[in-house]
């Protein structure tokens, strides 16, 4: 059986290799042998997730042809990326990229800090905002007045309140997107609906194609299901799909689920726009992948009113047989408030309802009750406003300061959505993380969001912090980015830079 998930073939490659930016060389220094050079740009390509992890590569010819070198120079190049852990080979099987053993996906960085900790320690690990007062409050209260003819129930609603159904499906019906009762599902949380999602579709062992990078939570649980991902590189800064990979994934791969966040991806903040949108689900169609769409950004536009904003992905699947949608109360409202639903086809919804009694059995009643009041109340729209003030001015705090104190660091700046994707200079992620815990700040490493410890290059920064706080977490950056750089974690064995 081969060990490879995807392909890229010569051209692509040799596209990918000539948009890197080459650094000058400094005075005296030689430039590296042909081989090396080659080998050191795949191996870029892989950590920084443009070449997926377990990607089949091109035969040594056809990317000699395509390079315009000898065969020899790409022979020893696969040949250095073997004996460096970046390539496996098999006789009839070919090459495919991999990462070397020992390089483990950083553990921390993403778990909530814990409270005592907050006064000396400014945490940029979870994207998440404190709640929108005082819209909670007012929420809870609510719900406490709708409670008695609830308490005297057994509680038990596996589906979700008849009543919060019905104003989900009339919210997506106002969307432009008829809706029944029967289309929706309450969970606990968006993560409760994936994981329902992918028990009922893809066993263990099933294949699924995720976002390269994606959001690193959902690719754990995938992973703890026992699903082998697939990664599709994204395009670069913030276009959103690069639709010829994602048919190529689903043309070679079949996978059984395709995992997608098409508004304010988490982490780059790239909004799929909808050509991309159409074009991804008729692919998917075709090969028979069903396309989880997570929604749970869909909201946070913080440069454009909501009239700007393309269709739902689901829009595009009117039969209903390809796109289930994801949403939450989770990044709008508040991370407490673990309210999450499902649309799907009423057969699908079943399905998944029928598989709960063996999972949680349902959503606690009292929370449902607050999101209902909330949307019915207008109380929603109010909340979600504060929460766009909040993410607007925390972004723009955060760029300046970071621009400000780490120059070389690139990245693009999102319309919308919670986090800034930063490529780091050249510093690895992952020590980043780790100097950034003795300086006081926290932060999550790049390979967190990819397969396989792609992505080493990056970190992610959330707008969760803003006025002074931002600039002394860009100053705290920048002195855990000057560790690294001289090496101040110490132990010769791990490199200060992911670049030769």
């Amino acid at each position: 059986m081969t060990q490879w998930t995807s392909a890229v073939g010569a051209a692509q490659l040799a596209r990918l290799l000539s948009s890197q930016q080459e650094r000058p060389a400094g005075a005296g220094t030689k430039r590296p042998p042909a081989y090396r050079a080659l080998a050191d740009g795949i191996r870029l390509l892989v950590l920084e997730g443009r070449v997926p992890v377990a990607a089949r590569l091109p035969a040594e010819r056809e990317l000699a042809l395509s390079l315009s070198v000898s065969r020899t120079t790409v022979a020893a190049a696969y040949e250095a990326l073997r004996a460096e852990g970046f390539l496996e080979s098999r006789r009839g099987a070919g090459s495919w990229t991999a990462v070397p053993a020992g390089n483990p996906l950083p553990a921390r960085g993403l778990e909530p800090l814990p409270p005592e900790a907050l006064g000396s320690v400014i945490d940029l690990g979870c994207a998440a905002l404190p709640a929108p007062e005082p819209w909670l409050t007012r929420a809870v209260q609510g719900a406490l007045e709708e409670l008695p003819p609830y308490a005297h129930t057994h509680g038990d609603y596996p589906a979700g309140l008849p009543a919060l159904r019905s104003m989900l499906a009339e919210r997506y019906t106002a969307r432009g997107i008829p809706t029944m009762p029967e289309q929706i599902m309450v969970t606990t949380g968006a993560m409760g609906a994936i994981d329902a999602i992918c028990h009922l579709f893809a066993g263990r062992g099933e294949r699924i194609a995720v976002e390269s990078p994606s959001y690193a939570n959902i690719l754990q649980l995938m992973r703890a299901a026992g699903a082998r991902l697939v990664p599709v590189a994204m395009a670069d800064g913030l276009a959103g799909w690069d639709l010829d990979r994602w048919r190529q994934v689903l043309r070679d791969s079949a996978p059984r689920l395709g995992y997608v966040v098409a508004d304010f991806h988490n982490p780059t903040g790239a909004l799929a726009d909808e050509d991309q949108r159409r074009v991804l689900v008729d692919a998917a169609r075709s090969a028979g992948t069903v396309l989880v769409v997570d929604e749970t950004m869909s909201e946070l536009h913080l440069d454009d009113d909501a009239s700007a904003m393309p269709r739902p992905v689901c829009g595009f699947d009117p039969a209903g047989s390809t796109v289930i949608t994801v949403g939450s109360a989770s990044k709008a409202f508040w991370a407490g408030m673990r309210i999450g639903w499902v649309r799907a086809a009423p057969d699908v919804i079943r399905s998944l309802v029928a598989a709960r009694a063996y999972a949680d059995l349902g959503t606690p009643v009292l929370e449902q009750l607050a999101v209902n009041w909330l949307l019915s109340t207008g109380g929603w729209e109010r909340a979600v406003e504060i929460r766009r003030t909040q993410a607007r001015e925390n972004r723009d705090a955060l760029v300046a300061a970071v621009r400000r104190e780490l120059p070389e660091w690139e990245f693009s700046v999102p319309r919308g959505g919670l986090t800034l994707w930063v490529r780091t200079g050249g510093l690895s992620g992952s020590r980043l993380a780790e100097m950034g815990e003795r300086v006081g700040v926290r932060v999550p490493s790049g390979p967190r969001f990819g397969v396989d410890g792609a992505f080493e290059g990056y970190v992610r920064l959330p707008f969760t912090v803003g006025g002074a706080v931002a600039d002394e977490a860009a100053v705290r950056l920048a002195a855990a980015a000057r560790l690294v750089e001289t090496g101040a974690a110490g132990g010769s064995e791990t490199p200060r830079t992911f670049v030769a």
